[in-house]
């Protein structure tokens, strides 16, 4: 009889000559023998395709393999959902993140690599090819390094601005994947601000046109290390964004305020008005009279809104975040020094953003033919 699997197809067929033979009057056990099948196998296969047509039994097959169908269906489904709730802890927005994610996927889960680009979305072509940098962004990169190690106040617009005056052909978004795939910060976006704009010709609708239109000025407050206050006048060109002069002392009065508006009047002209806030040093009538006097014009905001006085905000802003914060100043000597050193590089080197990414009052470099012969 041997070991033969039998089909199902034969299976019924053999039923079916067992029952002829037995309805021919021979025995069931001769019957049985006589189409070389054994006793088990024969009630096995009874119990199990009994009373089974050909055409029963074809639709048997088709059911099964229709079932079989609907549950590899089912099990792909669960799985697929399973990638998806494990790759949905983070946004696959770039190829990198999904090679990432595909590579994470598959150790998982124990699946093949065309699954699960698939349920993915990844091309495998995009996912066996590793990206490779350009020649030149190993000395990009340290370049970018060693500007946001030199001014760690600056975001990677202003590093790329930087970065373009040094010679580099790049743009901001470039600069902006290297600079978050370094770890380097990213300062956090500020939300924008309206402006209140007001219909009582007050000084907050005195917008600046030129240079020399409108100044403004303002105090700052910082100690030196052995806990003694020092004070900054700092004032500021609006439409230029040049800061004109930073005073430094400890003690700063209405005729400090005269003697530095004074030197800049002989260098730089009278500007036409010169907003600030009301603090005593600026509403003494002493500074009202002597500003009066040279041709100029006061425009004070008004009280508990320091908003109107934005540009000399602004500044102090940038003053206190990219230098004061991370300065320790031993003496006044020292910090005069150093917050000069600054003010230099804010008008000359620093890129900003309100100018185009270029600084307020760039140095000009004459070439030797062009200059002046001294007698």
């Amino acid at each position: 009889m041997g070991n033969k699997r039998h089909k199902p197809e034969e299976i019924v067929t053999k039923l079916r000559q067992v029952e002829v033979l037995v309805g021919q009057g021979m025995a069931r056990v001769d019957a049985i023998r006589d189409v070389r099948i054994t006793e088990q196998s024969y009630y096995r296969w009874r119990k199990q395709y009994g009373g089974m047509g050909t055409d029963q039994l074809r639709e048997l097959k088709r059911l099964q393999k229709e079932n079989e169908r609907l549950r590899k269906a089912v099990s792909d489904l669960t799985l697929d959902k399973l990638i998806l709730a494990e790759a949905a802890k983070g946004k696959l927005l770039s190829p990198a993140r999904r090679r990432t994610c595909i590579d994470h996927v598959r150790s998982q889960f124990r699946i093949s690599e065309r699954r699960a680009c698939r349920v993915l979305k990844q091309h495998r072509s995009t996912q066996r090819k590793l990206p490779r940098g350009r020649a030149d962004e190993e000395k990009l990169v340290a370049d970018m390094i060693e500007l946001a190690r030199q001014y760690g106040r600056y975001g990677y617009r202003r590093i790329a601005a930087f970065l373009r005056d040094g010679g580099w052909q790049i743009n901001d978004k470039r600069v902006e994947r290297l600079w978050r795939r370094e770890g380097l910060k990213v300062p956090m976006k500020q939300p924008k601000k309206g402006r209140l704009w007001l219909n009582d010709g007050s000084c907050v609708r005195l917008r600046p046109e030129h240079r020399n239109h409108v100044w403004s000025y303002d105090f700052v407050h910082h100690r030196t290390d052995d806990g003694k206050v020092f004070r900054t006048l700092n004032i500021l060109d609006e439409h230029s964004r040049e800061c004109l002069a930073i005073r430094v002392k400890r003690k700063l009065n209405s005729g400090d305020v005269i003697d530095a508006l004074s030197d800049l009047f002989i260098l730089r002209g009278v500007p036409s008005y010169i907003r600030s806030d009301n603090g005593p040093e600026f509403i003494a009538q002493a500074v009202q009279d002597w500003i009066k006097a040279v041709g100029a014009k006061t425009a004070y905001i008004q009280p508990g809104s320091p908003w109107e006085n934005g540009y000399c905000e602004s500044f102090n802003a940038r003053f206190r975040d990219e230098f004061l914060n991370g300065e320790v100043f031993y003496s006044l000597r020292e910090a005069q020094i150093l917050i000069e050193q600054w003010r230099k590089h804010y008008n000359t080197k620093r890129p900003h953003s309100a100018l185009g990414y270029r600084p307020p009052a760039p140095e000009t470099v004459v070439p030797m033919d062009q200059r002046p012969i001294m007698h």
